[in-house]
């Protein structure tokens, strides 16, 4: 929604979401596959998914549709590859998504503003959620070792990571498991893993695996 904020006798308006709690998940789905692009008069966000999951292609619809519900979202299907395109054109993208930039995000700084901050304090599992729904997936981590006795075990256990080359968005998700009580470990230079019973478990409940 829109708040009308008077300063020196002129009102100019500031733009807000017009749902938190909704933004809060889209600021992670963009923060891992989207872009947003100008054409001189207006703003057109983009997040390109993974056409097989069309769960998360419905959820990061309808988050775009509430964050900005003067807007209708548009679905646009790659025409070779599997992949979905979710498109919005109003002016308002350029504030609502401030982190855009010219060049790659991992090439910027990437940096909430205090009132971003703020909504994901707020709502900090679903902006986990948009994070691994775009750039995180569950998976079954699975080794074998050999016993005293001879035989060797085979074990598997869950696990979730999530992958992106922005260190800074990386620290913003470690940032975001550390309010939520999860544990996670850096797996190399753009993976960070959670693979404690724990809070995996707390994964499954509030996130899951894509789908």
């Amino acid at each position: 929604m829109s708040h009308a904020v008077r300063t020196n006798c002129e009102r100019t308006f500031v733009i807000r979401p017009a749902d938190s709690f909704s933004y809060a998940y889209l600021l992670g789905m963009y923060l891992g596959d989207g872009h947003l692009a100008g054409n001189g008069r207006s703003w057109q966000v983009v997040i390109s998914l993974d056409g097989a999951h069309e769960q998360v292609i419905e959820e990061c619809r309808a988050a775009m549709d509430l964050t900005l519900p003067a807007r209708i979202p548009r679905l646009r299907p790659h025409p070779s590859d599997r992949c979905v395109r979710v498109a919005s054109m109003a002016k308002a993208w350029h504030e609502l998504l401030p982190q855009h930039g010219p060049g790659r995000k991992h090439e910027r700084p990437i940096v909430l503003a205090p009132w971003q901050r703020e909504i994901v304090e707020r709502h900090t599992w679903q902006f986990v959620r948009g994070l691994v729904h775009s750039d995180g997936c569950r998976t079954m981590n699975r080794f074998k070792t050999r016993l005293p006795s001879g035989r060797v075990a085979e074990y598997a256990y869950p696990r979730y990571f999530f992958s992106n080359l922005s260190a800074d968005i990386r620290g913003l998700f470690c940032w975001a498991c550390d309010r939520l009580g999860l544990r996670w470990t850096q797996s190399n230079a753009r993976n960070i893993s959670v693979s404690h019973r724990a809070s995996v478990a707390l994964l499954d409940e509030h996130v899951g695996p894509k789908a």
